[in-house]
């Protein structure tokens, strides 16, 4: 199976987790990062998911997996122990085109869940499309230890530049060119060393020379 790599929009989108445990917990845990509605299934949840109950972050239906519960949702995880509801979620959720994860089985899955290193809008994705887990977490250690926060202050500079580089910067060729010359400078050491008044200096001068 050879999969294809996407980022999703889950803001507003109705999420659904069925399953109570740690696993389950990990899902809804990196949901919340997105925006989306999550509602949980299952009779029992984890005292973090309680807390998450209790503060309004997520809804839990207090039950086992019913198929009316994937009706309306974008995007579904099972996460539950049971093998038979796990081939149900699956059956049930391709037969409505519903997106769905069944942890830890990927042929049961029409969508795979990488692992992510994060620097807040930064997301690098590490996938082996099912084969092993194993080796996309040790990727993870190794790319975490060489990407730190500072790449989440580069990203934010960036998206905030956009907008003045469009406005700023008429020829497609140009704005290419800036990014490129941005990036490749030592914007990245100055970011560590949190020097403000060189980093605008360095891109106003950017800016001037195109």
């Amino acid at each position: 199976m050879s999969c294809y790599p996407i980022e999703l929009n889950l803001d507003k989108e109705r999420c659904l987790v069925i399953g109570g445990g740690k696993v389950a917990e990990r899902k809804v845990t990196s949901l919340l990062t997105t925006g989306a509605f999550i509602n949980v299934v299952s009779p029992k949840i984890t005292k973090r998911l309680k807390e998450y109950v209790a503060s309004g972050r997520i809804k839990h239906i207090e039950r086992k997996y019913l198929p009316e519960d994937i009706k309306d949702a974008f995007l579904v995880i099972g996460a539950t122990d049971n093998e038979k509801t796990n081939d149900q979620i699956a059956t049930d959720c391709r037969n409505l085109g519903i997106l769905v994860n069944i942890v830890d089985s990927p042929s049961l899955s029409n969508f795979l869940v990488p692992a992510v290193v994060k620097r807040g809008r930064l997301g690098i994705s590490i996938g082996t499309s099912g084969n092993s887990p194993a080796l996309a977490k040790k990727i993870k250690e190794e790319i975490s230890a060489l990407y730190g926060p500072e790449y989440e202050e580069l990203t934010d500079l960036l998206g905030d530049l956009r907008q003045k580089v469009y406005q700023n910067i008429a020829c497609e060729n140009r704005r290419k060119l800036f990014w490129k010359q941005l990036i490749n400078s030592d914007i990245l050491q100055l970011i560590r060393k949190k020097r403000r008044k060189e980093i605008k200096k360095r891109i106003g001068a950017l800016l001037q020379f195109l």
